[in-house]
């Protein structure tokens, strides 16, 4: 099928290649030359496991192009809407600014019989809005709402074999129209493959799948932050979270995913969509229902806060000119996405109290560099820990796990081991000399 994919950002350019695998033909539109640029040389703009060889494969079979003019959509019968929806400075809310500007830009190029998917994480609401315009300028196209529920540092699998489908369609009387049915059985053709491995669908109504995104996220993002909040406690009373975790995840009704206490969330969707959909909900009248997220936010927060208390502590009470080596600047393990990140901020304020800290990070020393260029930088672990008072480690990265807790001694000047998210041996790193702390551990 020909397809239109517009935001060619995280999202964009993995949808793109991935529909390219599948045997489309693809046309990915963004607004930023330099973007395309890349893209269209086989260099993604990103970090992401398996895609510059999915990338460099699938612009070899001629099915994907970049470009920065939509007119050339109009070849295509689909067309995804990709773009970013980030939190509006100085609010919690979505801005919608590229999303509405993505749709009026493919306005021209619908034909009747196109389908519009809607892909970005919206507040509820926006696609019946996107409807009426789209419907305004062509009767006979439709649009649909599919989510996407990408993992950074999993993004090709979660998108060539997803684990479900959402198909949010218009609808009367609770079923879809007729025009909505005709599109659902389109995108089946685009996803045609992963349906018939079996992958489950749901159809439903817009909203819904306006909320489903942000549900999930909200969700994992409350485990993630009562696990968090047990560690507080078990910190006040001698306790071991991790032990905790494991004896709780037991309970098949709660299970261990996502229960790893620590330094918290990151990255550009969990903390921005919960801000966003508490905002959406104060909008609709109802942000009673979501009040217990401003608690999420706050308890995710505070694990920095306490990062940082930590490493004072284990200084004897100030880290005025310590010298601090701060392992992993990404927000999480195989990406280079350092927005809103966890690690990097407890970095920063680390250097603002008064520390030396250099810090590395496998992949992301570029992105870090733009948010803090006052940090000093290392390339390899050895360089960062080299005369090191304490050792911070705080992206949760293989080969950081891997690291022989004996031979490392050897480069510090003081044997101090923060393990900013609990993925270290205790055991073996005490034996080796060093003094280990975590966070909810005794």
């Amino acid at each position: 099928m020909r397809l239109s994919v517009f935001g060619c950002g995280y999202l964009g350019a993995v949808h793109a290649v991935c529909m390219a695998k599948l045997g489309h033909d693809v046309v990915a539109i963004d607004v930023l030359p330099e973007q395309v640029t890349e893209l269209a040389a086989g260099r993604p703009p990103f970090h992401e496991p398996g895609l510059p060889e999915l990338l460099a494969e699938t612009l070899a079979t001629g099915r994907l192009r970049f470009t920065t003019d939509a007119a050339e959509a109009a070849d295509a019968t689909v067309h995804f809407v990709c773009v970013g929806t980030p939190q509006k400075k100085g609010e919690y809310a979505a801005d919608m600014t590229y999303v509405r500007a993505a749709v009026a830009d493919l306005l021209p190029a619908l034909k009747p019989g196109d389908v519009v998917v809607g892909k970005s994480t919206v507040p509820v609401g926006t696609a019946e809005r996107l409807l009426e315009t789209i419907q305004d300028a062509e009767p006979a196209a439709e649009l649909l709402w599919n989510p996407e529920f990408l993992r950074e540092g999993l993004a090709v699998q979660d998108t060539l074999t997803p684990d479900r489908f959402v198909y949010g369609a218009a609808q009367r009387d609770g079923v879809p129209t007729a025009q909505a049915t005709a599109a659902m059985g389109v995108l089946d053709e685009v996803y045609a493959a992963a349906l018939a491995a079996g992958t489950p669908k749901i159809e439903t109504d817009l909203a819904t799948a306006q909320l489903v995104k942000v549900a999930a996220n909200s969700f994992l993002a409350t485990k993630i932050s009562f696990i968090n909040a047990m560690a507080e406690l078990c910190e006040a009373t001698g306790a071991d979270v991790t032990r905790l975790a494991d004896a709780i995840g037991y309970d098949a009704r709660i299970g261990r995913r996502f229960l790893n206490a620590g330094l918290g969330f990151g990255g550009g969707c969990l903390p921005k969509d919960i801000r966003a959909f508490m905002a959406r909900a104060g909008e609709l009248g109802v942000d009673q229902a979501l009040t217990f997220l401003r608690e999420v936010d706050s308890i995710n927060m505070r694990r920095r806060v306490r990062m940082v208390d930590l490493a004072r502590e284990v200084c004897g009470g100030s880290i005025v000119s310590r010298r601090v080596a701060v392992l992993g600047a990404a927000f999480k393990p195989n990406s280079d996405d350092v927005r809103d990140s966890p690690a990097l901020s407890v970095a920063a304020q680390m250097q603002l109290q008064g520390a030396q800290v250099t810090l590395t990070d496998p992949r992301a020393i570029d992105n870090a560099k733009k948010k803090w260029p006052d940090l000093q930088f290392a390339d390899t672990v050895e360089e960062a820990v080299r005369d090191a008072e304490v050792v911070v480690l705080l992206t949760e990265w293989q080969e950081y796990l891997a690291l022989d807790p004996a031979a490392l001694r050897e480069h510090v000047a003081v044997p101090r081991m923060l393990d900013g998210r609990n993925c270290l041996d205790p055991l073996a790193w005490r034996a080796a000399g060093w003094t280990y702390r975590a966070l909810g551990r005794p």
